[in-house]
């Protein structure tokens, strides 16, 4: 015999995966990748890559079984949307707190530079970067992915796919494009992490 249990709640629990555990396995395989690669490891290209893979790899399931839940499972109730907008709206708030962490120690470093690193600011022995060359082409790069990305949100409201999918692509590219400046300007640049 057996026993059917029916759910008296609108909430979802999810279903055991093994997502959560591989995404973290390959985000620490992209770090130390990285750090290995970024100090002249002959395997951190390579354990770099894997954790790339394995993200993308984790990515696409991952949330392939989320659209699964939601539209052949009928898992995600009106509570269990608003509750997923509540979560997103909290991690761009975390995102934002972060980044304000960011520019508060810069302009604290700036402004009030510390004796340790010769009361100046930049410190002694750092050459900087010009803001007008590769920083101000990745700023005008990342306000271009956000109108493109806007474009494809507004293509999506009016159930227009197709420009959608060039917004979207185009955002794509330019975050692509925007990621590999970045990683020329941290190779080229005359300073490390360490100095």
């Amino acid at each position: 015999m057996t026993k059917v249990l029916s759910h008296r709640h609108a909430f979802h629990l999810v279903d055991p995966s093994p997502w959560p555990l591989i995404a973290s396995f390959a985000g620490l395989f992209l770090t130390s990748g990285a750090v290995m690669w970024m100090h002249g490891y002959v395997s951190g290209f390579t354990l770099m890559t894997l954790g790339q893979m394995l993200i993308l790899s984790c990515m696409y399931v991952w949330w392939r079984d989320i659209v699964r839940e939601a539209t052949y499972e009928g898992q995600h109730t009106q509570i269990v949307q608003t509750g997923m907008r509540t979560g997103v709206i909290l991690f761009i708030v975390s995102e934002i707190m972060f980044f304000l962490g960011f520019f508060w120690a810069f302009f604290h470093s700036s402004l009030a530079p510390m004796p340790d690193i010769g009361g100046v600011w930049p410190p002694v022995g750092i050459q900087t970067l010009s803001p007008w060359e590769i920083p101000f082409l990745n700023t005008v790069i990342l306000l271009s992915s956000g109108a493109t990305v806007t474009y494809a949100h507004h293509a999506v409201l009016a159930g227009d796919r197709k420009n959608s999918m060039l917004g979207l692509m185009y955002t794509i590219v330019l975050a692509a494009i925007f990621s590999m400046l970045q990683a020329y300007e941290y190779i080229e640049a005359p300073f490390t992490i360490s100095d």
